[in-house]
């Protein structure tokens, strides 16, 4: 099949949108935005062993493709819409790309996302998605309004992906009875969109947890001007994590190891209230682990009242090829 024959067979009838007035199949995608809203875009590239193993199962490829780019839709608190994707692939290898839309349809479907545009194109396997999402004008969560006093939260468990990839590596042996779980905390991450919809009149700040808490949350503390401090022994850590490693081992991978795509969010003591309330109704986990002082922008890790050391330091695209 060529190209066009791919993208028609399984990249096009997948829109049920209204908002969609033109999608896959001309020079330009057509969309309606609603009234009285702002529009939010993001764009990932992922890239064959940097992002994921290119033996990767296609149909938890796909997935996490998607899933990885709505966890930054979750951050800012908007609601999902419309997706376009460019692949390129080393040939056109139809069981693959089949798999592939398997895992990347039914996430989208999940969230009532349109795929209305993209690429395809010969090369060594990359995927690029952009996504775009509607939030109330006004609305929209950021990292820069954390204020000291504010409270430091995170949804879910930390580091399970981390220990799933170096359980892939071979670095770390997880048992039987944990291995499903790690293995799909990393292949299927699972964006926190409802979440972030609540906090939107809630949280002073809030990011998504791509590269590790540690790194993470410091963009929080620059573009806030403040200074966080952890508390180590808050860090929410699930069963198969403490049943695999010692404590801080288990910290390390909580703090740097990255692919969490949980959400790390700020909120002012006078909404703690307000928080309880809007998460339980998602159905989502939360966890304060620490809070926000004046002082320098960073990360300050404190461990039974005594400041913590971790050599470690967050992904970094550049610095992990060294």
């Amino acid at each position: 099949m060529n190209e066009f024959e791919i993208i028609k067979q399984y990249f096009t009838g997948h829109s049920g949108r209204k908002d969609v007035i033109m999608g896959p199949g001309d020079d330009c995608a057509l969309l309606q935005m609603p009234p009285n809203t702002t529009l939010a875009v993001s764009t990932d590239t992922l890239v064959a062993d940097v992002h994921f193993f290119a033996d990767m199962d296609p149909v938890a490829l796909g997935h996490r493709a998607l899933a990885v780019n709505l966890s930054d839709l979750a951050a800012m608190g908007a609601d999902p819409c419309w997706v376009s994707l460019a692949l390129t692939l080393p040939k056109a290898d139809e069981t693959w790309i089949r798999g592939f839309c398997e895992g990347f349809f039914e996430l989208a479907e999940y969230y009532n996302v349109a795929l209305v545009g993209g690429d395809m194109t010969r090369g060594p396997l990359s995927i690029t998605v952009t996504v775009h999402g509607s939030l109330p004008e006004g609305k929209g969560l950021r990292r820069h309004g954390a204020r000291a006093g504010d409270g430091i939260y995170v949804t879910g468990t930390l580091g399970d992906a981390a220990l799933g990839l170096q359980q892939q590596l071979g670095n770390i042996a997880v048992s039987e009875s944990h291995l499903a779980f790690v293995r799909n905390k990393f292949e299927h991450p699972h964006p926190r969109i409802l979440a972030g919809q609540a906090l939107r009149d809630i949280a002073s700040s809030a990011l998504d947890l791509s590269d590790g808490l540690l790194g993470d949350l410091g963009h929080i503390t620059r573009a806030s001007n403040v200074r966080a401090v952890l508390e180590m022994e808050q860090l929410p850590l699930s069963q198969a994590m403490t049943d695999t490693v010692e404590q801080e081992r288990a910290w390390q991978l909580a703090l740097t190891g990255g692919d969490d795509y949980e959400l790390c969010f700020t909120v002012p003591e006078v909404h703690r209230g307000q928080l309880e309330t809007a998460l339980a109704h998602c159905g989502v986990k939360f966890t304060r682990i620490g809070r926000m002082v004046a002082g320098e922008a960073g990360v300050e890790l404190m461990a039974d009242g005594k400041p913590y050391k971790l050599e470690a330091k967050s992904w970094d695209h550049f610095r992990s090829g060294e």
